[in-house]
């Protein structure tokens, strides 16, 4: 069998070039555009009041972890950029993991994380605002999502805002839960203080 092999004259290789800069090119402009004309970035979804402290992490001499989380309903469709929480007491510095989840509000079940920050904090931290970087994750509006956060050798009181029974959080809940019970509970009178900031 014969073959054939059919050589292209230099002045292909020169188009195909200058196709593949000008279409670089276009890219490059579509992109400065969608930034320059981007909506600014914005909290959606936030609560920024406590008067007492969830627990995550653990002690030294204190073999139980701890966990912590919030839920929320996403009021518009927007790409993520940061969730924020707000920092009471740092008793034990360390490195904090927070997840992002999509949730299931009737059966009360987290779905697999599809975003992940984490962040390493000390005593200066304490009454500051921390913030996690989730850039470019989709969120949609009217879908519930929700946060964890786990911290596997720092002991952190992440602010919380306790409401009156009759006042329940219409975002949201809040979720605790401890390497004794991982399913954890759910409160709706009970709120951490988050900010939830997207471009949007």
């Amino acid at each position: 069998m014969d073959t054939t092999i059919l050589t292209l004259p230099g002045s292909y290789y020169k188009e195909e070039l200058f196709q593949n800069h000008l279409h670089f090119q276009f890219l490059n402009f579509f992109i400065m555009e969608k930034i320059k004309n981007a909506s600014p970035i914005r909290p959606v979804v936030s609560q920024v009041k406590n008067n007492t402290v969830s627990w995550i992490g653990h002690l030294q001499n204190d073999p139980m972890d701890h966990f912590a989380g919030q839920t929320f309903i996403c009021p518009v469709d927007g790409t993520m950029n940061s969730i924020q929480v707000y920092s009471s007491v740092v008793q034990r510095p360390g490195d904090i993991v927070l997840t992002l989840h999509e949730f299931d509000d009737v059966t009360k079940t987290w779905k697999s994380s599809f975003a992940q920050s984490s962040i390493t904090i000390n005593k200066t931290d304490e009454s500051k605002w921390l913030s996690f970087s989730l850039p470019h994750s989709l969120l949609i509006k009217d879908r519930s999502y929700g946060f964890r956060l786990h911290s596997a050798g720092a002991m952190i009181g992440i602010g919380e805002f306790v409401r009156g029974s009759s006042d329940p959080c219409s975002f949201g809940q809040e979720w605790n839960a401890n390497s004794h019970n991982m399913e954890g509970v759910f409160f709706s009178w009970f709120s951490l203080a988050f900010k939830v900031e997207m471009v949007a």
